[in-house]
């Protein structure tokens, strides 16, 4: 089999496939290599992409959503609402590489005839596509990864159209998982073949997408959502941090950090002001975890945890301190410390019912589900939870969705995309505004389509756009309206 990577069609989302270096190596010549097995990609496939993911939570994720902004900063940045023409190329591009490569393990199980790696490939393809519709609204699925049939210039599908399949595979998915049958080709590094942990990440996934669908009423989210929380039998889904879908980063080749150097996570970064004094009113024990104490501007003494306010105006030399920043522990890869990719926890789930319960959706009390979320949340990061956390008035739990979504904020850290796709569902947290914010202050809600696509594929291009209304970043996807 022929596995290769076509730029221009992954510039159209209709690429072929590709491995990663450091991982099974295939070759092109048919002498070695006649058939690949359901396993093979499936390392390199999680790696890339948890990989990917991390990296950009902290490139755009944590500046446009007040966790941390470059700094210095005089002018422009993400933190800002300037969000380039070319600010989602990346993620189009390594997507639909790993996506092509998610099409061929689930073609070669189906061939194989096993219903795990069908279903492991099925709940990959569902993670991976419901990440690149919120970000850019209608792609390419049906006709996309399809270049060795021919289909150079795949249609867009719309988002609904999107969101209805992958909630329908998630569904089959979740039936054809068989904990009778073993994963047989080779260890996979999320879940060391564990069929039972693939079935719940599957299934709190669907979770997930389920509730991103709830202003859409013709989704059914609430009777669907509940459907799912009333039958854990039917549904498992994550009961505990070691269910989390959470890739263990050893700094080993080749399951290293994705910053090479682990002092460029840190170097020129600030932790935002909203982030900080949350966490201090809270007195949270992630603080020492996730950030650095502030300093003096001749840094001899330390003044507590401190950032900068986002957006802010004017010159760097305002802040007469040093600003708290980010803890190089977090992405310091080791044997003994891994450092934690994280592709959705079990505190999420968590938080989704406590919602679904403060919606009406289910009827049980919503404040169980809230602290099982913060509490997974904090010890997730190694973190002891102080006896009289909830005790505090800001933190125990008020009937209030904005309760739930602000402390979810902070169980979102370093998970892909997630804080800011759910902010444009529900407008929470409330974020301060920064004096200097631009686009008019108001939170963009896509990426632009990478130029290649609108040059290489224009009638597909236009016709997704006039569906759409516009290829602009204040445009909404079609959950958010």
């Amino acid at each position: 089999m022929k596995i290769y990577l076509a730029l221009l069609l992954l510039g159209l989302g209709g690429s072929l496939s590709s491995c990663t270096d450091g991982f099974e190596e295939l070759n092109t010549d048919p002498n070695r290599i006649e058939r690949i097995s359901p396993g093979t990609l499936l390392n390199p496939t999680v790696y890339e992409l948890a990989a990917f993911n991390t990296s950009r939570a902290e490139a755009f994720t944590f500046d446009i959503m007040q966790v941390a902004l470059p700094f210095p900063s005089v002018s422009g940045g993400v933190h800002r609402y300037v969000v380039s023409e070319g600010a989602g190329n990346s993620t189009w591009t390594t997507y639909y590489r790993w996506l092509a490569n998610v099409r061929e393990m689930r073609a070669a199980a189906v061939a194989a005839q096993d219903p795990n790696y069908q279903a492991v490939a099925m709940t990959l393809n569902a993670w991976v596509y419901s990440n690149l519709t919120d970000c850019f609204g209608d792609v390419p699925m049906t006709e996309a990864s399809q270049g060795e049939a021919g289909v150079l210039y795949p249609k867009f599908d719309a988002q609904q159209e999107i969101y209805s399949q992958l909630l329908a595979d998630l569904e089959e998915a979740n039936l054809l998982f068989d904990t009778s049958k073993p994963m047989s080709y080779g260890s996979d590094l999320l879940y060391e073949n564990n069929v039972a942990s693939w079935r719940r990440f599957c299934n709190s996934l669907r979770m997930r997408l389920l509730l991103r669908l709830s202003k859409r009423p013709e989704m059914n989210t609430a009777t669907r959502l509940a459907a799912m929380i009333n039958d854990p039998t039917k549904y498992p889904v994550f009961t505990q941090n070691s269910e989390s879908a959470v890739l263990k980063i050893t700094g080993i080749a080749p399951n290293i950090s994705p910053w090479g150097r682990a002092i460029d996570f840190t170097t020129g970064r600030a932790a935002a002001e909203f982030f900080i004094d949350n966490l201090n009113t809270w007195s949270d024990p992630r603080l020492a975890k996730f950030n650095t104490l502030a300093r003096t501007k001749d840094g001899r003494s330390t003044i507590g945890y401190k950032g900068i306010p986002s957006a802010y105006g004017g010159s760097d030399a305002q802040f007469q301190y040093v600003p708290s920043n980010f803890n190089i522990a977090l992405v310091t890869a080791t044997v003994a410390a891994p450092m934690p990719s994280v592709l959705m926890t079990y505190a999420e789930v968590e938080f989704i019912k406590a919602e679904a319960a403060q919606r009406g959706y289910i009827a049980t009390d919503a404040r169980p589900h809230y602290e099982r979320g913060v509490r997974a949340a904090i010890e997730q990061w190694g973190a002891v939870v102080p006896a009289t956390y909830f005790q505090n008035t800001a933190v125990a739990y008020n009937g209030t969705l904005e309760r739930i979504m602000l402390q979810k904020y902070y169980a979102l850290f370093f998970t892909d995309y997630q804080q800011w796709f759910e902010y444009r569902r529900t407008g929470l947290p409330v974020l301060p505004h920064g004096q200097d914010l631009q686009n008019g202050g108001i939170m963009p809600t896509r990426f632009k389509y990478p130029l290649i696509v609108q040059t290489n594929n224009a009638t597909n291009y236009r016709a997704a756009v006039e569906r759409m209304g516009s290829d602009d970043v204040n445009t909404k996807v079609w959950w958010e309206r």
